[in-house]
């Protein structure tokens, strides 16, 4: 505002002196040399409606005395403000209304004008839109940046989430179901055979010490500060050697489990924690709801890839597996799509139950994850 009221100003007062016009003439001429940068304080919240008065006021100089040029630099200011601010239509109808009027009504009263003013003006319009157009052009892709900057971080966010509560679903869901059944069988045999009672009770300390470890390697990513960060590995230390464990724990809750593996060199770090947890999943999910007596889970490399497999003689799923799939379903299947693999789940028949999860050998976790 203050550049061009400057500007139209300084153009009258010069150009005064060299035209003869009455002191009202002049005296409008000032008016109008000021009228139009005041309407530009409104150009920040009513862009659209200031180009039409800055037009309405510069239309009007012009037909009170074509001889004397206000340089009219609140037009060029309200046509790129206009632009910016998304009303460019505003600024083109005023515009162009603006220079239809002014050349009919001066055509009407015969009067002239000159030439290098109006080719003058008429470029700094144009340079005026174009420069407008460009800054809200980077303005909106400065925003598209950011947005998708933003949603990049919230999906980010959102993955190590889903990460995270996989990692303690797995981990909790085994040792807590393991910790249920043996408290059931020591309270069972607690006056029948104490010594029994005792060995449920040992288990269940060395089960609990294990998922508490467990869970303090996964709260040890999460907080991933500069003390913990050296004692707390980066992800929970579980691979395949850690199997006969596990299954040795199943044992104690009462399933028969026989464990063949038939894989040469270990696989890649990630696979092995995906098909460890896969296969402690799937023996959870067995001692919860299968009510089996005896479970399989096998080893084997079929054309680069590792397949585990896990079966059990219990009741299965009575209805669709996709629409009984709980969060443990899920889980795997995300581990396993992760790191390039699959897994099929399926009832058995007469009875039983099947997961089986193909994981390459040297899988790596993807963009979208880790396992």
């Amino acid at each position: 505002m203050i550049i061009s009221l400057v500007v139209q100003v300084v153009a009258v007062t010069v150009q005064l002196p060299g035209v003869s016009i009455s002191p009202e003439t002049a005296g409008l001429a000032y008016l109008f040399a000021v009228l139009g940068p005041c309407a530009l304080i409104a150009a920040r919240r009513f862009p659209g409606p200031a180009v039409v008065a800055v037009a309405v006021v510069s239309v009007a100089d012009v037909l009170l005395d074509p001889s004397i040029y206000a340089a009219y630099a609140s037009v060029l200011f309200a046509v790129c403000l206009a632009v910016v601010r998304g009303a460019g239509v505003w600024a083109v109808a005023s515009v162009v209304a603006g220079w239809i009027v002014a050349f009919v009504a001066s055509g009407l009263a015969g009067v002239g004008w000159e030439p290098v003013p109006a080719v003058l003006l008429t470029t700094g319009i144009i340079v005026a839109l174009g420069f407008g157009s460009s800054i809200r052009t980077r303005r909106e892709r400065f925003a598209q940046l950011r947005s998708l900057q933003s949603r990049r971080r919230i999906d980010a966010a959102q993955q190590e989430r889903v990460r995270i509560a996989r990692e303690l679903h797995d981990v909790l869901a085994h040792s807590l179901s393991s910790i249920n059944v043996q408290a059931g069988v020591g309270l069972h045999l607690l006056e029948s055979q104490p010594e029994k009672a005792g060995e449920a009770l040992a288990s269940i300390k060395a089960t609990s010490k294990q998922a508490l470890d467990e869970v303090r390697d996964v709260l040890g990513i999460l907080r991933g500060d500069s003390v913990d960060s050296a004692e707390a590995p980066l992800v929970p230390e579980a691979d395949l050697e850690s199997l006969p464990r596990l299954v040795e724990n199943i044992r104690a809750g009462g399933v028969d489990v026989e464990l063949d593996s038939q894989i040469g060199p270990a696989p890649s770090a990630a696979a092995q924690l995906a098909l460890y947890r896969i296969a402690q999943e799937s023996l959870t999910n067995i001692v919860r709801h299968s009510a089996a007596t005896k479970a399989h889970v096998e080893l084997r490399e079929s054309d680069g890839a590792i397949v585990l497999r896990v079966t059990d003689n219990g009741r299965g799923v009575t209805d669709d597996v996709d629409s009984v799939a709980g969060k443990g379903l899920l889980g795997m299947r995300e581990r396993a799509e992760l790191l390039g693999g699959h897994l099929e789940a399926v009832n058995l028949s007469p009875q039983g139950f099947a997961i089986t999860a193909t994981i390459p050998r040297s899988a790596r976790p993807s963009m979208n994850g880790t396992s």
